[in-house]
């Protein structure tokens, strides 16, 4: 006989706030998907979904090399890595991805993480110290914050934030910390909940100007920006003169998991020695670390698909202001159209799932209060026929509920 078990105060408080979450209209529900990641994808209990809410940039997760040199790599080092890698060993083909990742983004050398949240989280907890001094752009990303919380909690390092993109904020923190023994600047390359480039040129300036040390998380932007996608560096023709680039293989890199630190040699043997993601938590599996290798390879054998990405983004933007809509302005492949409270962008996105386009709403925490929205995503597997569907749904939904 099973014994009931009483209901704790935690599991109470739990369920009146889902519940709140609920009655307030922000719940978020998850839906399933039977298939691969593609600009139109099998969801259960819907059918087939146009999707615009898929950070796969370059249409990578389903492309045949990539699947197939995961399906290879499975074979060859088996399911995964059984221990940390200076434990037992690490497989060649880690050392192969780290090689391709750093002569992607410009860099002397990279180290593989399990994704970039722990390579964010590595950065700042183990360069850092008591007599140094951090300074993150106001709307990093939330893996970048808690990193800095991390690293003041583990190193007593002193911590800031400056207000977004603005350089004066910035400076006069700087200017004010000559006694920190480093100051490290922490920004995004591309701010994914609006789509916006961080101004390179002029935080590189400024970083050399005070003998800063500047970090980008290239996460949106490595296969998206640049020429031949090699990132916020090469978009601003930079490469190589970024200090440590921290990005992900889990977006337009086959868009499976993991993330890289690229660096000096220096600071990439550093992490493998002190960063504690690194010492206590098992490798990127071997399948994933093969198929987001082969994703590099293929990116580099194909820079049309950076273009084909970029013309199908501008396209869509154009078309949403032609329809009436008024997106965030921008270069990239983030398309944010925002609605108000978080409860009307969770309904459009709603609305326009039952259009058959799968389209996400953001609102508090993500964004701040008054600022929800609907981030479209654009795909270079996103062809023209498919985009015009979904502008056609997105109308639809606009005039229903009273948006145009």
């Amino acid at each position: 006989m099973t014994r009931a078990v009483e209901t704790s105060g935690l599991e109470r408080r739990l369920e009146a706030e889902l519940e709140e979450f609920r009655r307030t209209g922000v719940y978020k529900r998850l839906n399933h998907l039977d298939g691969p990641q593609g600009p139109v994808v099998r969801m259960e209990g819907r059918g087939d979904v146009l999707i615009l809410s898929s950070n796969n940039y370059l249409g990578l997760s389903a492309q045949p090399e990539v699947v197939a040199a995961g399906k290879a790599a499975l074979d060859r080092f088996g399911a995964g890595t059984a221990s940390v890698r200076f434990i037992c060993g690490t497989f060649t083909v880690h050392r192969a991805l780290e090689q391709a990742c750093a002569r992607l983004v410009g860099a002397e050398a990279s180290l593989s993480f399990v994704s970039c949240w722990n390579a964010n989280e590595a950065v700042p907890a183990t360069l850092l110290g008591e007599d140094d001094l951090v300074l993150s752009d106001q709307l990093n990303h939330a893996s970048i914050i808690d990193a800095i919380r991390l690293a003041k909690a583990i190193t007593k390092c002193q911590t800031g934030v400056f207000r977004h993109a603005d350089l004066a904020d910035l400076e006069e923190k700087l200017r004010a910390a000559k006694d920190r023994r480093v100051r490290m600047v922490i920004t995004d390359g591309v701010f994914s909940m609006e789509g916006a480039i961080a101004k390179l040129p002029d935080l590189v300036a400024l970083c050399r100007r005070y003998d800063a040390v500047l970090v980008v998380d290239d996460s949106h932007a490595t296969g998206v920006l640049g020429a031949t996608g090699r990132g916020t560096a090469e978009h601003f023709g930079m490469l190589g003169e970024v200090d440590i680039i921290t990005s992900t293989l889990g977006k337009a890199l086959g868009g499976a998991a993991g993330g890289f630190v690229a660096g000096s040699a220096a600071v990439c043997d550093y992490l493998t020695q002190r960063a504690r993601p690194q010492l206590f938590s098992n490798a990127l599996p071997p399948t994933v670390a093969a198929s987001a290798l082969a994703s590099v390879e293929y990116l580099e054998a194909h820079p049309e698909r950076v273009a084909t990405l970029r013309e199908s983004a501008r396209y869509f933007r154009e078309q949403l202001l032609a329809l009436g809509f008024k997106p965030l302005a921008g270069e990239t492949p983030i398309v944010p159209v925002i609605v108000g409270e978080t409860a009307f962008a969770i309904r459009l996105s709603e609305e326009l799932l039952s259009e058959g386009v799968f389209v996400t709403g953001f609102g508090f925490p993500v964004v701040p209060q008054g600022q929800a929205r609907v981030r479209c995503q654009i795909s270079a597997a996103h062809t023209r026929e498919p985009l015009d569907r979904a502008l056609a749904a997105v109308k639809k939904v606009g005039e229903r509920l009273g948006l145009i």
